[in-house]
């Protein structure tokens, strides 16, 4: 009995090193296949980590383009605003040029009709404040003869001979209109007699 006691245990045995060969297995198994989940998930996670890190990205492309849009509109819209103003402000100082050319004729015909000098202060004011608001508005009046002829400036109604040989040709012997410009541009050229 004795013997086949033993020959049970050692079945009992075998058995059980069979059975813990089957669980290692079954357990090698299951571990093998929670790491293949586990690797999946990862897998899956970096792909999404991934997907995600492209659209910030896309995000940040977009806004970066439409601050710089609006940034552009914005300098259009100062530049646009601005040359409004500037066209605005040149027609309306055309508008008043002709105004004050009377003006200056008045004085001269009243200077040379030797007029009565409270008429004369009068115009003569009101001639001063006309200068004073084209001075702010940074109206300068192009009156000077003397000078080169410069077609930005001048309009050549006639050439003629100089009195004076020493005169070079193509001088501005006499301004018959004054000529005005607004900054750099000329607002309306003048005109002149210019020697050949």
């Amino acid at each position: 009995m004795n013997n086949n006691e033993d020959k049970q245990t050692v079945d009992e045995k075998d058995m059980s090193a069979d059975e813990l060969k089957a669980q290692e297995m079954d357990e090698h198994t299951e571990d093998t296949d929670l790491l293949k989940e586990q690797q999946e998930r990862i897998q899956q996670q970096e792909e999404q980590i991934e997907e995600l890190k492209n659209e910030i990205q896309s995000v940040k492309d977009t806004q970066l383009r439409k601050a710089a849009e609006m940034e552009n509109m914005r300098k259009r819209l100062e530049r646009e605003r601005v040359q409004t103003y500037q066209k605005a402000r040149e027609t309306a100082v055309e508008s008043f040029l002709p105004v004050y050319d009377d003006l200056l004729r008045t004085l001269d015909a009243m200077e040379q009709a030797e007029a009565e000098p409270t008429y004369f202060d009068g115009i003569q004011m009101v001639a001063k404040k006309f200068e004073d608001v084209l001075e702010k508005y940074g109206v300068e009046r192009i009156d000077e003869s003397g000078v080169p002829f410069n077609v930005d400036l001048h309009d050549a109604m006639l050439r003629q001979k100089p009195d004076d040989d020493s005169v070079e040709s193509g001088t501005v012997l006499q301004v018959l209109e004054n000529g005005y410009k607004i900054d750099e541009k000329t607002l309306r050229h003048a005109k002149v007699i210019v020697s050949e």
